[in-house]
């Protein structure tokens, strides 16, 4: 069941981190798009990432 959790939390990070990679050019960020892909989790707490990842991922 923990492979189970530990593979979906896996994936889940890889899916965000993929569509924030790909749409990172409709955000404020002008560089550290590594950075700030790899760190995704952590960072979306901050609300002005929040409103930037928001916009990677859904295009406005």
């Amino acid at each position: 069941m923990m492979q189970l959790v530990g593979f979906a939390f896996l994936v889940l990070y890889a899916a965000g981190g993929w569509k924030f990679w790909k749409g990172f050019r409709r955000t404020n960020f002008t560089e550290g798009r590594l950075y700030l892909t790899l760190l995704w989790p952590v960072l979306v707490v901050n609300k002005s990432y929040r409103k930037n990842f928001t916009k990677a991922l859904k295009g406005r």
